[in-house]
């Protein structure tokens, strides 16, 4: 009978292992088709963007210019986190034109109106694919980018300014990496072994030399917030944390006085970053 209950036992948490490699794909996307809103509902004036992404693959983005002076405004290239679409983040679209910033949102694949399907890989050629954009076309200067990500987006942001010039960093409600966020989450299983997407910020993050903030909620239910203090903390200089508050999708910090000062110290900090 011990026997049967050891075997019962081990084939129970090699099925949960198998459980959770084969479906770590649903664990970390949940992207949406439909959009919830559109610009012109808000009577907002913007640029409808499609970019190839290669194998006949294009992401789909938003660019949002700066009512008053575009041209001379640097640009805010938001990666959003692993839910829904860039339909859901128009809080965030306004909040960040009433910086005095031109805005540019994207999805990644298999995100909204964008092709294929989303792996770690792919989103860190999407983001990259948005940077070239905005340079190429839009005749944006590296330094006047500032990268912005939020959740799984800020590993991705951080990606993208461990690799190219940019002005700055905003990382928003993320983490250290993904493996450290798998221990947390299944504490008694080899997530070393079993988790196949890294978004290993923290290795990354001291490749990053333009100015950076950090902010995070000690409130925040699905990222601990030691998680993204511990990435903070690895930073290198010129860095700044501001602590938020609310749940992970909660935006009422966006009317915090004092986030709203951070934000706009960082987006007038004048600092070139390269790996």
């Amino acid at each position: 009978m011990i026997w049967i209950a050891l075997a019962t036992i081990v084939a129970v948490y090699a099925a949960v292992c198998a459980y959770i490699y084969i479906s770590q794909d649903r664990m970390f996307y949940f992207p949406t088709k439909d959009f919830a809103v559109n610009p012109a509902d808000y009577d907002l004036k913007f640029q409808d963007v499609f970019i190839n992404v290669g194998q006949d693959e294009t992401i789909h983005g938003w660019y949002f210019p700066q009512a008053q002076d575009p041209e001379s405004a640097r640009t805010v290239l938001f990666c959003h986190g692993n839910g829904g679409n860039i339909s859901h983040r128009f809080e965030t679209v306004i909040f960040l034109l009433q910086r005095g910033v031109n805005v540019m949102m994207f999805d990644y694949r298999g995100y909204g109106r964008s092709s294929g399907r989303p792996t770690e890989t792919n989103t860190y050629d999407d983001v990259r694919a948005v940077y070239d954009w905005l340079i190429s076309e839009k005749s944006v200067k590296p330094n006047d980018i500032i990268i912005f990500g939020r959740s799984l987006g800020g590993a991705v942001a951080v990606d993208l300014a461990s690799k190219v010039s940019c002005g700055g960093l905003i990382v928003e409600s993320s983490f250290d990496s993904a493996i450290e966020m798998a221990k947390g989450y299944f504490p008694f299983f080899p997530a070393g072994l079993l988790i196949k997407y890294r978004y290993d910020s923290i290795s990354k993050i001291s490749k990053v030399s333009c100015p950076m903030l950090f902010t995070h909620s000690p409130a925040d239910e699905l990222i601990p917030f030691d998680r993204g203090k511990r990435l903070f903390e690895a930073a290198p200089e010129p860095k700044a944390f501001f602590e938020i508050s609310g749940g992970h999708n909660q935006r009422t910090y966006l009317d915090d006085s004092g986030y709203i000062k951070v934000i706009d110290n960082l987006l007038k900090q004048d600092g070139a970053g390269r790996s």
